[in-house]
């Protein structure tokens, strides 16, 4: 689902040739590496650093993309939510592991 509303978002902003959507494309490297670094390598304290810079770009967008379409922006919400929850579950994880 949240992919889903990611590419309407995306959509949403794509159709206005102007529209800046470098902070959108970090983030989705960004959420492909959190993955192959904390369930790949296994290394939660690493995937905790990447994560934190995904909710950062996440949040970025969300601007860069209020800018061009209000609605493109308010689908990523849900998003910037989840990976809030998930950060802390990395967090829990790093810390309970030392």
């Amino acid at each position: 689902m949240l992919y889903f509303l990611m590419g309407i978002s995306l959509y949403l902003v794509w159709r206005k040739k102007k529209a800046d959507l470098q902070w959108f494309w970090i983030q989705l490297v960004l959420n492909a590496l959190w993955s192959i670094i904390f369930f790949g390598l296994k290394n939660p304290l690493l995937a905790f650093v990447v994560i934190i810079l995904l909710w950062v770009s996440i949040f970025l967008t969300i601007k860069s993309f209020q800018k061009v379409n209000k609605t493109a922006a308010v689908l990523l919400f849900p998003y910037l939510a989840w990976v809030s929850f998930a950060s802390l579950l990395n967090l829990f994880i790093v810390v309970l592991n030392r």
